[in-house]
């Protein structure tokens, strides 16, 4: 059976536009989308309009719930929160474990949010790059293996690359631009990568890619 899983990193993130941003923040390692980054999500939106996806998961930090959430615009669908594509929990980007907004507090800003589908896997503070490697992989092998339909998932650079070695373990590292698009098809019992970090949907893509 034919399935095909679209995978998203977030868009433009406050603040990498505005670096002050941090210093006095409430929540310093969950920032929201800058202007440009809402126009990204669109765009995006907008290219997978057409496409056969049934569910949308998306890592519970704010970018990339409002990312899923421009996009679910266009789908017509709900927004299922999986803490396991979440953000690398590395020590060297963050003091602690992050504080982000709850699944009720961001469902009263963004009613697509599906309160009713718990995370099936949960990250622990720190990481390293093998532990989120293999905490990201295993994210997306539960979900492919609990959803037979089309599924996109939305999260960051480092859950991007690992949900995709998760599926093709011999891939090479891919390029992860901000709001970039992998698409990894299933053709029997093997996974293809068959779009590699596209950025075409979009008007305006980085210069240079930063993962945090």
């Amino acid at each position: 059976m034919t399935q095909t899983i679209w995978i998203a990193r977030h868009a433009n993130r406050f603040d990498f536009v505005n670096p002050e941003w941090f210093e006095t923040a409430e929540h310093r390692y969950d920032p929201p989308l800058s202007e440009d980054g809402f126009i990204q999500a669109k765009e995006l939106g907008k290219r997978l309009q057409l496409e056969k996806i049934v569910h949308i998961f998306a890592s519970p930090f704010l970018r990339t719930v409002q990312t899923a959430n421009e996009i679910a615009y266009f789908l017509d669908l709900p927004i299922k929160l999986e803490a396991g594509l979440g953000e690398w929990l590395n020590p060297d980007w963050m003091s602690k474990m992050p504080e982000i907004l709850s699944r009720e507090e961001l469902a009263q800003q963004y009613p697509r949010i599906d309160l009713r589908y718990q995370s099936r896997v949960i990250p622990e503070f720190p990481e390293n790059e093998a532990e989120v490697m293999d905490r990201t992989a295993r994210t997306v092998q539960q979900l492919v293996s609990e959803f037979s339909e089309d599924i996109l998932l939305v999260g960051h650079g480092s859950s991007v690359l690992g949900t995709i070695r998760g599926l093709v373990p011999e891939c090479p590292d891919f390029r992860v631009p901000l709001c970039c698009l992998f698409k990894v098809v299933k053709d029997s019992e093997k996974w293809i990568v068959e779009l590699e970090g596209d950025t075409s949907h979009l008007s305006q893509s980085e210069s240079k890619i930063r993962f945090n």
